[in-house]
């Protein structure tokens, strides 16, 4: 095997190896999916003559040497009605009283028992590509299926038996009772022993809900009480179950991201993780969505992930507890603000809130993964194409074209000293030829050739192994961004984020069925085998049979392998291709190396026998 070929084969071996250890480990295993699935199935259904506490049973989180905590069950064990039944959501809804909240991307409720926000949708977003579908669920009410919700309050310091609000404690709205951008909502309790508590919900256009929560003492005594938040969802949701991407419980208290999958939180328990901060964020995650607690970012706290167990369910909570009390003196008011992100993982948005509101690296509420100094850039680059154009897929050729540009110096000195060695072909057969068993006098003759000549050996493996970082920043970009999310490009291309939906085997749609999941294969990836393979034609096969069907074979492999893998990706590779074929026929030309492309075509696929007999006789 000569020297060029080594560096092929090299090349395509390890790019090949890299992306099946990413499909295997970082993929989606089909097996653990089926099993997550099987066992949210398996935990929505609750077990006959049991019954759900409307909070989960929390156990203590001291704060400041005090024995306060979170709060435990709702006193008495009261059941939330229907929630042993996981009743449907519009008729848990409907079991209390709510107020409105109306923005241009939110629509949902306050329920004014427990002054929980746990009912909201969000009108952008559609469950499938067809804008009549139902919108997007984010959170929903305890009592039902896929409970969801986030909520703040007061706790009292050990010892103390101050009547505070607590999940069944029944506000009333003064005033507004429909929360908009331009109008807050303030819900009241006054507990019949001076103490008088408000809550004020503000909200900004986008997914930021603002509470204020004040505390009037109509006592003659002093009181110190400690303000908390908490996000809780019961029931593990249907989730991807794709390493690369991050769903479950996640924080960062100081300077740590921590991140728990559901499964690390269940083998960890209510203790999962905790930590002492003074600001901060932490909440509950999904692919494209979050629920987020905010506390003041000049607060110490203590935040905690845990996993919890309602009525044989499984339950996830972030909460955070004050550090330090807050005192109200008799005839005084005393006041807290904190915050709840609610919405979708928009890059620019939380990019904004960070900035804004001084909050310690929110932009992570995003994946961008371990490639982050690749991938958020690239993302940016690709948002501005796309708000130029108005097109994610045009934004894709874009940037690859300048991907191309920018690498093309290394790419050229690649690809020249790539021609040069196929020029000094006959050399190394002369070589052989001298030294025909003697391997080490041969590898040195060819070093000293290659010295004098000034080429490198490896020069063949730098333009693929190049494009494997930029691969995989460009498939994390695709996957988790929610701007590529049902991203069209034109066509029957409607969802970037999502694998070309057609298939070669029901002749793309003209026959009535629809193959298996490893028959979909697609136009586009087709496309992209078609362009590898013609790439690699630029080149004579190599002479030893079994590389040869390796090269002819490859092509074929990498359609079936991408063909699972987003539009957007496929996209990107097919164009990568095409500009790699122009750029290496214009070095090549450039350096005097002939092209007999379609000499190349027909031996490979045995039609020109002529073509194939010299090749053998190098061998």
């Amino acid at each position: 095997m000569n020297s060029e070929m080594k560096n092929y084969i090299l090349a395509i071996a390890l790019s090949l190896g890299v992306i099946i250890l990413w499909q295997t480990y970082f993929g989606s295993p089909a097996m653990r999916q089926i099993q997550e699935q099987a066992a949210t199935q398996q935990e929505q259904q609750v077990a006959p003559g049991s019954t759900q506490t409307g909070d989960a049973g929390v156990p203590q989180a001291p704060a400041a040497g005090t024995g306060a905590g979170v709060p435990q069950a709702a006193p008495g064990g009261s059941v939330v009605p229907g929630a042993a039944l996981a009743l449907p959501r519009d008729a848990v809804l409907g079991q209390s009283k709510r107020v409105t909240i109306d923005t241009p991307l939110l629509s949902g409720s306050i329920n004014l028992t427990g002054a929980r926000l746990d009912d909201l949708r969000l009108k952008e977003y559609h469950e499938t590509v067809d804008d009549a579908s139902p919108t997007i669920v984010l959170l929903s009410p305890a009592g039902s299926s896929g409970a969801f919700f986030a909520e703040q309050g007061w706790v009292a310091p050990s010892g103390q038996t101050l009547k505070l609000p607590n999940a069944e404690t029944v506000w009333s709205p003064s005033g507004n009772t429909t929360l908009t951008p331009s109008a807050p909502v303030t819900l009241s309790w006054d507990n019949g022993e001076g103490l008088l508590f408000e809550q004020t919900f503000s909200i900004d256009d986008n997914y930021m809900v603002t509470i204020r929560q004040d505390i009037t003492n109509n006592t003659s005594a002093a009181i110190n009480v400690f303000p908390y938040a908490r996000v809780q969802r019961i029931g593990i949701p249907k989730i991807t179950g794709i390493y690369v991407l991050h769903e479950g419980l996640l924080s960062v208290l100081g300077e740590t991201l921590e991140e728990l999958t559901y499964s690390d939180a269940q083998e960890n328990g209510a203790e999962a993780y905790s930590s002492k901060s003074t600001g901060g964020w932490l909440g509950i995650t999904d692919k494209y969505w979050a629920a987020a607690l905010i506390p003041d970012q000049k607060q110490e706290i203590t935040g905690s992930l845990r996993h919890l167990t309602i009525a044989n369910k499984d339950a996830f909570q972030a909460d955070y507890l004050a550090a330090q009390p807050v005192g109200a003196a008799p005839g005084a008011k005393t006041s807290v603000e904190s915050r709840v992100f609610a919405g979708a993982k928009k890059s620019y948005l939380i990019d904004s809130y960070q900035e804004q509101l001084g909050i310690n690296n929110f932009e992570l509420m995003i994946d961008w993964g371990w490639f982050y100094f690749i991938t958020k850039p690239l993302f940016k680059v690709l948002h501005f194409f796309n708000e130029m154009v108005g097109n994610f897929g045009i934004a894709i050729l874009i940037v690859t074209v300048l991907l191309k540009l920018l690498f093309y110096p290394l790419q050229n000195k690649s690809y020249a000293s790539m021609s040069k060695m196929k020029k000094l072909a006959p050399e190394m057969e002369k070589i052989k030829t001298r030294f025909p068993d003697d391997r080490a006098k041969q590898q040195q003759a060819m070093m000293e050739m290659y010295k004098k000549e000034q080429v490198s050996p490896l020069s063949g493996c730098w333009p693929i192994l190049i494009q494997i970082p930029v691969f995989f920043a460009l498939y994390k970009v695709i996957y988790v961004t929610i701007e590529m999310r049902h991203a069209p490009f034109f066509l029957w291309l409607q969802d970037l984020s999502a694998p070309d939906p057609t298939s070669l085997f029901n002749l793309f749609g003209l026959l009535p069925f629809t193959p298996p999941q490893f028959l979909l294969i697609g136009v586009l990836p087709i496309l992209m085998g078609i362009t590898m393979w013609v790439q690699m034609r630029l080149n004579p096969a190599p002479p030893d049979p079994i590389q040869a069907q390796i090269f002819n074979w490859m092509p074929l492999f990498f359609t079936f392998l991408l063909a699972s893998f987003p539009a957007g990706l496929v996209l990107y590779w097919t164009w990568n291709n095409l500009l790699s074929i122009l750029q290496q026929s214009y070095i090549m030309k450039k350096h005097g190396v002939e092209i007999d492309l379609l000499g190349n075509m027909k031996a490979s696929l045995g039609l020109d026998k002529k073509k194939d007999q010299p090749e053998k006789k190098s061998d």
